[in-house]
């Protein structure tokens, strides 16, 4: 792609985005996202493959309908209460209309079904950009309407865990198995979100960090597939070892960052008496580990039978840019000795 255009199209992408975040009026969250969408489609599209044209569309149908939903939602509440604000919704219709609305576009359970099928028809960087920055202009919206007392986020937090758990156990696509992780991790956001909206903040920060170095571990090593993982060992060895920890970081288990998020929305369940939400979104956290431990498995002991004896591409200089690979994964495995002091920053 010409750089220029790339450049235009990452300008308004970041645009969009910023819109929305500074937007109080409904219309104008609507138009950032609409800003949002349009950029991100040329930059699916831009491999001219079946698949990615295909995902192109499912996934600009799919935003176009979430965003007419919360068009639909927002005039409803100017015509019902008299007022385009978003922090002054009161009437529980257009709430969870648009409520709704959001979960379909960042692909909450049970409206998450197009997320696994775009993000397979996508390369890995489109599909990073898709799995983090585009999450951010829904959350926002999310957080400023936080509707109180409202058991509809409740339900969609652990039908997303379960359904993202279950999902991605008999997956052999490495970008599907991270499309439901991220289904499964934004169940567990959804699940605090009315609570504590500076701990679910914490969780997205946690999540997007420990996505990144993923995804750039998977770029790196050139895999789609749980089979491809298999020669990583000889590309490169170091990361090889690395990267299983990255995986148990994501997938929650202590003493890795993954954990901090995952304990600290456990901690605020108990304390709002949701023992019971709090216990199934525990039990779902297992089936997303199994299938982490898959990964790790056939990344660190299997080796592959098709690997040339004479070759060592570890020997070889890498032409890609490793620095937010180094840094994302020293984040992703050493934040949980500053848990205290996130704690103590969360009830400031």
């Amino acid at each position: 792609m010409n750089p220029y255009i790339l450049a235009t199209l990452l300008f308004g992408l970041g645009l969009g985005t910023t819109i929305t975040f500074a937007s109080s009026h409904w219309l104008l969250a609507w138009m950032g996202l609409e800003m949002n969408t349009l950029a991100i489609i040329p930059l699916m599209a831009q491999h001219h493959h079946p698949r990615a044209v295909e995902a192109t569309t499912k996934y600009f149908l799919t935003q176009a309908t979430a965003a007419a939903m919360l068009l639909f939602a927002s005039t409803t509440n100017a015509w019902l209460t008299g007022q385009w604000d978003i922090q002054q919704m009161s009437h529980p219709l257009p709430i969870t209309l648009i409520t709704l609305a959001l979960a379909l576009k960042i692909g909450l359970a049970p409206v998450h079904s197009w997320l696994p099928e775009v993000l397979q028809g996508l390369d890995l960087t489109t599909g990073l950009i898709l799995s983090t920055w585009q999450k951010l202009a829904p959350f926002a919206l999310l957080l400023q309407i936080q509707p109180a007392n409202s058991t509809i986020l409740v339900a969609l937090g652990l039908a997303s865990t379960l359904v993202g758990g279950w999902g991605g156990l008999n997956q052999t696509q490495l970008r599907k198995i991270l499309a439901y992780s991220s289904i499964a991790h934004l169940g567990w956001m959804i699940l605090v979100v009315q609570f504590s909206p500076s701990l679910t903040l914490l969780t997205l920060l946690t999540y997007f960090v420990m996505t990144i170095s993923t995804f750039l571990v998977f770029k790196l090593n050139k895999s789609t597939s749980i089979n491809m993982l298999a020669t990583s060992w000889a590309k490169a060895p170091a990361l090889t070892a690395l990267t299983p920890l990255v995986l148990l970081s994501l997938g929650g288990l202590p003493p890795l960052t993954g954990f901090m998020p995952k304990w600290l929305i456990l901690q605020e369940l108990a304390k709002q008496d949701l023992a019971p939400a709090a216990t199934l979104a525990a039990m779902s956290a297992l089936l997303s580990l199994y299938f982490y431990l898959r990964l790790s498995y056939a990344m660190a002991l299997t080796m592959s039978p098709n690997n040339l004896t004479g070759t060592t591409p570890w020997r070889l200089q890498h032409l890609q840019f490793t620095l937010p690979l180094a840094i994302a994964t020293a984040i992703t495995l050493l934040l949980l000795p500053l848990a205290p002091g996130v704690m103590a920053l969360l009830t400031l």
